[in-house]
């Protein structure tokens, strides 16, 4: 079985629609641990709950002990390492990663974004999205998973789904739209991915 290891920050609905996955057998995959930037993330609950490993990295307390951001991804990255992960999912990672916790994983780390590729990319994709919409300047956003290179948001897209914008529609009412829409699209992306590990 396909090993998982998944990076959050916050509430960890995404990792919840992962875990749900692995269980039903719709993603073919085991998560061997979850990872977060943040000691109060809820979605580390969450994986304590499905009897999942969790880790916790403090970019403030390696900066309180005179380290860099780079020792900070060395040393998540060589702590994920040991897990042996397959392919490593950032579900609401709210750290941009550097090139050196890339060089670790090099070509199997994935990316959930709020957004069409080669739109909003980086952070608040969905409000800029919702002000593109009232500017007249879209009519719809979107979701995709893409691979994670150094560029932020700008690795080969392995999934994306449009999502439409209504005139009616409040920033809550997109911002639902597009989370239930990622709660599917996180598990057929990481699936995709595995298949094409499988066959190649």
């Amino acid at each position: 079985m396909p090993r998982i290891v998944v990076l959050i920050s916050g509430s960890g609905t995404n990792l919840q629609a992962i875990i749900d996955a692995t269980q039903s057998g719709d993603l073919k995959a085991e998560i061997a641990l979850v990872v977060s930037n943040k000691q109060a993330a809820y979605g580390l609950k969450r994986a304590e709950a499905a009897g999942i490993p969790t880790k916790v990295f403090s970019l403030k307390r390696f900066k309180d002990q005179g380290k860099s951001r780079v020792d900070f991804d060395v040393h998540v990255a060589n702590s994920i390492a040991e897990y042996k992960p397959d392919l490593v999912v950032l579900a609401g990672w709210m750290h941009i990663l550097s090139p050196e916790f890339l060089r670790v994983f090099p070509n199997n780390v994935i990316n959930l974004h709020p957004a069409l590729p080669g739109q909003f990319d980086g952070a608040h994709a969905i409000d800029r999205a919702f002000d593109a919409f009232q500017k007249g300047e879209i009519t719809e956003t979107g979701v995709m998973v893409h691979k994670v290179i150094a560029a932020v948001d700008q690795g080969q897209v392995i999934m994306k789904e449009p999502v439409p914008i209504y005139s009616s529609d409040s920033l809550e009412d997109l911002e639902n739209r597009i989370h239930s829409v990622e709660h599917g699209l996180i598990v057929k992306g990481a699936q995709a991915f595995l298949d094409q590990l499988t066959s190649s």
